[in-house]
């Protein structure tokens, strides 16, 4: 078997196809909880705690040598407060996608199945137990 076949027998299996719709829609939502967080939390939170932007919190533990900015030594602690908020977004987003699938999951396994068809056995056990009533 060639490569190629293997490769797209690989990519045509539904598990792979739906990880990768996953991953583009979790890049997506990415940057719409990053925006969210950045653009529309952290402002009003700032501005309660001072008018603090916490994108610039810092701190230097090098300053710049020579004029080149790229030589400091800095802590953003600021940006990582964004993405700490982030993930929790984000994990508190999933946990209520999971929870969902799950009771709906639950209330699937709850519904009482249909009771199987009788078997071609049975039918006919059924109808020789007919004929001898009926004598």
């Amino acid at each position: 078997m060639s490569i190629a076949k293997e490769f797209r027998d690989f990519i045509n299996r539904g598990n792979v196809v739906d990880l990768a719709v996953g991953v583009v829609i979790g890049a997506a939502f990415g940057k719409i909880v990053a925006s969210f967080v950045g653009d529309v939390l952290m402002p009003p939170i700032g501005l309660l705690l001072g008018g603090i932007d916490f994108s610039n919190i810092a701190i230097t533990l090098k300053s710049a040598t020579g004029g080149d900015p790229k030589t400091a030594v800095i802590l953003r602690i600021g940006t990582f407060i964004n993405q700490i908020i982030d993930f929790a977004i984000v994990a508190f987003a999933i946990f209520l996608v999971v929870k969902g699938f799950n009771y709906i999951r639950k209330k699937e396994a709850e519904k009482p199945a249909a009771p199987p068809a009788p078997t071609e056995d049975q039918k006919l056990l059924t109808e020789i137990r007919d004929i001898l009533k009926a004598k």
